[in-house]
């Protein structure tokens, strides 16, 4: 019997022709090849409401495709951003709400952009042991918290009667508070390594960038506290007066520093 033999060449071209079929039968289908963008924003919706916001992204970028230079992509734009920003996508989700801010700077939306901003650089976190460790934003890389500070500022300032400029008040002045806080904590942190100097100049940094917020009373008791232990009398006195005058009933005089509680998992 007659068998034919196949060349290397045919070979090679038979099984490259294969992995060529295998690959376009693993290829994906697009099951929203089909869909009106208001079944896709539908369907994005139904998946965020769900919590799978790790789906509803990728919804929402299709829907901002086929519904370009419409109010539905605009809407699809701001809800990506929230959805990728419940998704643990930070970084994603401010990008996507500064290019919506430069792309439609006239939306009736606008004051929302600005408050979701603020509020994803707000909840900036330490990660996934944030909670075991106990620190709050005043122990933080201050970074995200002035980034924060300032959408809420511009949303207050340019949308006064929005729904979320009270609230974005309220979170200004916790930034305020827990920003002159950090300064407090890293003079606190000299003070204990014997740094006084330096102590003293991070205390009077936050004395002199703001005003009447409850971090200032332990600013200066730290001044008073480094002078002493530098010597120096005179200028210990003189923040002493200045302490006793603004806080008459200071706790710091009578019990020194506050301490925090250790976290649980603290056992040494």
């Amino acid at each position: 019997m007659f068998r034919a033999k196949l060349s290397v060449p045919s070979w090679i071209a038979l099984s490259a022709a294969a992995l060529l079929a295998a690959g376009c039968s693993s290829t994906s289908v697009d099951k929203t090849a089909n869909w009106s963008p208001n079944r896709i924003y539908a369907e994005a919706k139904d998946e965020a409401g769900s919590g799978a916001y790790d789906k509803a992204v990728p919804l929402y970028e299709k829907l901002e495709g086929r519904a370009a230079g419409t109010p539905l992509a605009q809407q699809a734009q701001l809800e990506k951003a929230y959805a990728q920003y419940k998704s643990g996508e930070k970084a994603n989700a401010v990008a996507t709400i500064d290019r919506f801010l430069k792309l439609h700077p006239a939306s009736p939306a606008i004051d929302y952009a600005l408050y979701l901003k603020g509020v994803i650089n707000f909840n900036d976190d330490l990660g996934m042991f944030a909670f075991l460790t106990r620190q709050d934003l005043s122990e933080r890389d201050q970074k995200a918290a002035k980034e924060s500070f300032e959408s809420f500022k511009e949303l207050a300032t340019r949308f006064p009667e929005s729904r979320y400029a009270p609230d974005a008040r309220q979170r200004m002045n916790y930034i305020v508070n827990s920003l002159a806080q950090y300064e407090v904590h890293v003079a606190r942190y000299y003070y204990s390594r014997g740094a006084y100097l330096a102590a003293i100049n991070r205390a009077q940094l936050a004395l002199s960038d703001y005003r009447e917020v409850p971090a200032l009373e332990e600013a200066l008791y730290i001044i008073v506290r480094s002078y002493d232990a530098l010597g120096m009398k005179d200028l210990r006195d003189d923040a002493q007066r200045v302490l006793t005058t603004n806080y008459p009933h200071s706790e710091y005089l009578a019990r020194g520093f506050k301490g925090k509680d250790d976290p649980w998992w603290k056992v040494w």
